[in-house]
């Protein structure tokens, strides 16, 4: 089915999510209608973000809301659907539409499986009525399923099209593009040149597949980097609890610019908590690079100035190979808690690939290195 003819069926007029990349053509057509106009269209930080959005706009208009999202961001939704959304307490009414990563019997990367197992399970624990979209479903099913769901919108209930891999087409490409000097591989390629046998934490999504290739390429161990596959914002708490327990190394932390906006909280903590010889590396391409290319609110933020604000001791930025080079010289060489902000563009090979090591393996393979003087 288009990505049009499904939105022309849902009859929603107001959006806001997280991007997944099931949803491309979803998040690419709304896009392309509504660019980033709030009055219609706001791409959240994280998914909870969005509901208190949705409920919002529902308070201000009566009309529901869509919420668009991965399934990997359920866990983010519970708090909103069961105490601000659900009949018991105000009886906001929501669609959303979750991208069924993991979905049983569809092959996909590990952290996608088990929250595909239950997927189903916590929209029905949580009263969201759900329909499974897959490529076979027509218009005339979604009419009436719309017709289902919008009796229980006049209840309070929220309900949900759950999307299967394939279920919906693209009616258009936006124009994502995002220049800069140097590309994210390029810029992990100069900062790997210079950490050694330093731990790295790396966020989820292409920046851990570009390091792992980058080690492949020049026939380096892996063990010295722990490739965060899921958990996508939570990269600089692992590195955080990491650090504690080996103060005596230089710890780097990779972190891509929508994954430190949805969960920005652990930037306070990290700088409240002060790890000696820390190094956030913000990779910012403004953009979920990802799951599509969708802008994120990056340009909102004075990051640099944030981190001075939130007294990190040496702040850097840089936009292009040789203040790379000059940045990481001086950092391997700090004390105290550092951000590099690194300006870079968006987009990544086609060809890239995906780790070969299972989950278990990285991490084994890590834990045995830190023991290693």
């Amino acid at each position: 089915m288009l990505a049009s003819e499904f939105l022309r069926l849902t009859g929603a007029t107001f959006f806001t999510g997280v991007p997944d990349s099931q949803l491309k053509p979803l998040c690419d057509e709304i896009y392309l209608r509504y660019q980033q106009q709030p009055e219609h269209h706001i791409i959240a930080a994280n998914e909870g973000n969005a509901c208190g959005i949705a409920a919002g706009h529902y308070l201000g208009t009566g009309d529901v809301p869509l919420v668009y999202l991965q399934n990997s961001g359920l866990g983010h939704i519970i708090n909103p659907a069961a105490s601000l959304l659900h009949p018991l307490v105000y009886g906001i009414p929501v669609l959303f539409v979750i991208g069924w990563r993991g979905q049983p019997g569809v092959h996909d990367e590990p952290q996608h499986l088990f929250q595909g197992q239950v997927t189903l399970r916590l929209l029905e624990d949580m009263d969201i009525a759900n329909f499974v979209l897959t490529k076979q479903t027509t218009s005339d099913t979604v009419s009436q399923v719309m017709d289902d769901f919008r009796e229980r919108f006049r209840r309070g209930l929220s309900c949900a099209f759950v999307v299967s891999k394939g279920a919906l087409e693209s009616s258009g490409k936006p124009d994502y593009t995002h220049p800069g000097s140097m590309t994210r591989e390029e810029a992990l390629e100069i900062l790997t040149s210079y950490t050694g046998n330093a731990p790295i934490v790396s966020t989820t999504g292409k920046a851990s597949r570009e390091l792992f290739e980058i080690r492949e390429r020049r026939h380096e161990t892996h063990a010295h980097d722990f490739l965060t596959v899921g958990s996508m914002g939570h990269a600089s708490s692992i590195a955080l609890g990491l650090a504690l327990t080996h103060p005596e190394k230089r710890v780097f932390c990779i972190d891509g610019d929508g994954a430190l906006l949805m969960h920005m909280g652990a930037m306070v903590t990290l700088a409240h908590v002060h790890p000696d010889r820390f190094v956030l590396v913000l990779i910012n391409n403004g953009s979920h690079d990802t799951v599509g290319g969708m802008p994120t609110a990056i340009e909102s933020v004075q990051v640099p100035q944030l981190a001075r604000n939130l007294k990190f001791d040496h702040v850097l930025s840089c936009s292009d190979p040789q203040s790379l080079h000059q940045a990481m010289q001086e950092l391997c060489a700090a004390e105290g808690l550092c951000l590099l902000e690194i300006h870079c563009a968006g987009g990544a090979r086609s060809d890239l690939g995906r780790p070969t090591v299972s989950p278990q393996e990285n991490m084994h393979a890590f834990m045995a290195a830190l023991e290693t003087p």
